[in-house]
């Protein structure tokens, strides 16, 4: 690869060595069946209590749901989608402003996961962005396309927004305040990544993102409707979930294990590749302030369940998360009493 991004324009006849996965860890793409019973939740209907039930059911069984009718206007997602597209087609030399390999920088292009800790890479470019507060960060982004930061921002307002509606409802499903996981998790970080995942000439080979958990709090991801390539791990088996008009697939973090008290799960995702057409996707994490001390509310202890987890600060979490390889284990097993 004589190039630090895999999206500049050119199409590879075969996968460079650096990218084919070991045997034992390829997708086995001809395996994988659809995931039937995705949970799908109108947000739209009246009758509050059905939500809150339909969300813990997912939570409890899934640990991820599509949400309809979620109040984040139709023109928001298409232009995010849009001005990302127009994102990675410009020249290459451009993106390449913006690129590092520093997982802390809070504007970044960067390739595959954590490209100086792997052995072996993931087939994706993604635009790294820290999006809250917005008048600290807008100013770093992209000032090309020109009208990337109206855009992107409007967008992570309204998706902020809908976060916290999401952790009010959670929170009610397993029986505490409604607002008491937002007050847990503090003054929430906010960050996005676009990712884009090329055409692949081995999809069977490699990956876009091998099996991993999110570190965050909750993760709310617009898939690309024409490409599928999201898949979750349930009951041992990995399934596609295909895209659905309008909707946004909600995925619960760590973060919202371990204050479930392991009630609820954060679900094992993983992305694969297309060899026919690029794919993209963007995912905003909702995370908990540094400083916010995880631990799961008294009203999920008091009838004499044990602590699952040890309390932790988001910072420490997060920093051994990024230490070490993305699908090695799950990282809440090191904070297990």
């Amino acid at each position: 690869m004589d190039t630090k991004v895999l999206s500049t324009g050119v199409r590879y006849t075969s996968l460079p060595q650096s990218y084919i996965r070991p045997e034992s860890e390829r997708p086995r793409l001809s395996e994988i069946s659809d995931c039937e019973d995705v949970p799908i939740i109108d947000l739209g209907i009246a009758d509050r209590s059905k939500i809150v039930k339909q969300i813990g059911d997912a939570c409890k069984s899934f640990g991820f749901f599509q949400v309809i009718n979620h109040g984040v206007s139709p023109e928001a997602v298409k232009k995010m989608l849009d001005v990302a597209i127009e994102f990675f087609s410009l020249p290459v030399e451009e993106k390449l402003k913006l690129y590092s390999d520093d997982p802390s920088k809070t504007v970044r292009l960067s390739t595959s996961f954590n490209v100086k800790k792997e052995k072996v890479h993931n087939w994706r470019d993604y635009l790294r962005l820290h999006c809250y507060p917005l008048d600290k960060y807008v100013p770093e982004w992209p000032s090309n396309p020109p009208t990337f930061k109206e855009i992107v921002s409007n967008y992570c307002m309204e998706v902020r927004e809908l976060g916290y509606r999401l952790q009010e409802l959670i929170a009610e499903s397993l029986g505490v305040e409604k607002d008491s996981i937002k007050n847990i998790l503090g003054e929430q970080g906010q960050h996005m990544a676009v990712n884009y995942y090329p055409p692949c000439p081995e999809p069977e080979l490699t990956y876009g993102l091998p099996g991993h958990t999110d570190p965050n709090a909750l993760t709310i991801l617009l898939q690309d409707l024409h490409v599928a390539g999201l898949q979750v791990l349930i009951d041992g088996k990995w399934l596609a979930v295909n895209p659905h008009p309008n909707a946004f697939v909600i995925n619960l973090g760590d973060q919202l294990q371990a204050l479930s008290n392991g009630i609820y799960r954060s679900v094992w995702h993983r992305a694969t590749v297309n060899s026919e057409k690029p794919r993209l996707s963007v995912a905003s994490f909702l995370c908990p302030c540094d400083d916010a001390l995880i631990s799961a509310p008294t009203a999920l202890t008091e009838d004499g369940s044990a602590a699952v987890y040890r309390g932790f600060t988001y910072a420490e979490y997060y920093k051994k998360f990024w230490s070490r390889d993305l699908e090695k284990e799950h990282c809440l097993e090191l904070f297990k009493n």
